[in-house]
């Protein structure tokens, strides 16, 4: 699976989601602008010693994003969304989008993609999820659909 992060702004999230990535065998795509360097210390010491492991892209836009692999599942994650993650069917070359963790995907890509917004249940109170807890949520629900292939 491939998981894209749309500006992600906090180096610990997107270790933690890096270190996903190589647990999972997924691929991970950074849309610009990162606010972190790819080599701050935060962000690698998330990753611990995995990102050996990890296909990373780096992205200048998510339009460069959807036009490269135009073609494959694109779902994205947001508290608006009127579906559930569980209720859509997830492949194996599918795209997980995620924003930024203090104002998550931008209303226009989300209204330009309506049919595959998607949320993950909670309390109206709780506002959202980590944004890397949100990650492995909806990653394992499509690896677990998938049988976890290639996994052991």
């Amino acid at each position: 699976m491939h998981i894209v992060l749309v500006e992600p702004e906090i180096p610990g999230n997107t270790g933690n989601v890096a270190r996903l990535c190589a647990a999972t065998n997924s691929e991970l795509h950074l849309v610009k602008p990162l606010g972190f360097s790819i080599e701050d210390r935060y962000l690698k010491r998330a990753g611990l010693d995995y990102w050996h492991l990890v296909k990373v892209h780096i992205h200048e836009s998510f339009a460069e994003v959807a036009a490269t692999y135009a073609g494959h599942n694109f779902y994205f994650n947001t508290t608006k969304a009127s579906k559930h993650y569980t209720e859509m069917t997830y492949q194996t070359d599918d795209f997980l989008v995620f924003g930024k963790e203090t104002a998550g995907l931008p209303e226009a890509l989300l209204a330009a993609n309506h049919e595959n917004c998607i949320r993950i249940p909670m309390l109206n109170e709780a506002r959202s999820l980590n944004l890397s807890n949100a990650v492995a949520i909806v990653v394992y629900e499509g690896l677990r659909q998938q049988n976890f292939i290639n996994l052991r």
